[in-house]
């Protein structure tokens, strides 16, 4: 969900660079794996585009900027459901992506993003790179495997 930037302030706290769209959920969790580590967050908050938090057993700076660049993820069950029309990402991964011609295009192999939208990778006969924006994404069916989108097969 995100990376630890380093620390912030002297008393043990660390500023985390979430992935987009990510801030909220990390914010509210109460328990955060630091590269495979369990650490309990005993107070955590928005600040600007970062999270910071206080882990349990974090009590200084040096402690604090000693987790920077370790891996921030939670458990599954502490998200919230995405709800009516939205996704985890990691779960659109591996679905299968047609377009409205029915071509099949590939797989979804990772997400990046740069900045407006977050974009897919897409592994079939070539690579391709489709954003991930309702003009160009029309359906998602998890139960299915497939997301269905209005781009050529030869883009």
């Amino acid at each position: 969900m995100g990376r630890v930037a380093g620390s912030y302030g002297v008393r043990g706290w660390v500023k985390v660079a979430p992935r987009a769209g990510v801030q909220e959920s990390l914010a509210v969790t109460k328990a955060w794996w630091l590269d495979g580590e369990r650490r309990c967050v005993e107070q955590a908050r928005l600040h600007s585009a970062t999270v910071i938090a206080k882990l349990e057993g974090v009590d200084t700076r040096e402690q604090a900027q000693a987790l920077k660049g370790r891996l921030v993820s939670v458990p599954r069950d502490a998200l919230p459901q995405a709800g009516e029309g939205h996704y985890y990402l990691a779960d659109l991964v591996g679905l299968e992506v047609v377009n409205a011609q029915g071509a099949k295009l590939g797989v979804v192999r990772q997400w990046l993003t740069n900045g407006p939208q977050d974009v897919m990778e897409v592994a079939g006969d070539q690579v391709r790179l489709v954003p991930w924006v309702a003009a160009i994404v029309k359906a998602v069916d998890l139960e299915a495997g497939r997301i269905e989108v209005d781009w050529e097969a030869d883009w």
